[in-house]
């Protein structure tokens, strides 16, 4: 299992253990994570999985393919940082992984 921490917008930290394969969103939502609403189920369809990727982790995470630049758009207080958490597989790399919650959804 990989080891994942969201951090709240109030600083409330979420330390959750993930199986390779899913998404950092999916995690969020099994483990009530505040603020993510994912209304879209994960079609990078929306921006309501906004994630600050903590600086640590940026070039291992990666960055955001095309169709997830353009849904970032939507976002709120989008920053270089910014991922939907929907698009972060989790994989064995990413174990200890930080994100934090924006302070609402675009």
């Amino acid at each position: 299992m990989t080891k994942l921490t969201y951090i709240a917008h109030d600083g409330t930290r979420f330390d959750v253990e993930a199986e390779n394969g899913s998404t950092v969103m999916e995690n969020a939502i099994r483990n009530a994570v505040p603020g993510i609403e994912a209304e879209c189920g994960g079609a990078c369809a929306c921006a309501t999985c906004h994630v600050y990727v903590d600086e640590a982790w940026t070039a291992e995470v990666g960055e955001p393919e095309a169709m997830e630049e353009d849904m970032l758009d939507f976002a709120y207080d989008v920053q270089p940082n910014s991922r939907l958490s929907c698009q972060i597989k989790v994989r064995d790399a990413l174990d200890g992984l930080v994100v934090r919650v924006p302070e609402r959804q675009g």
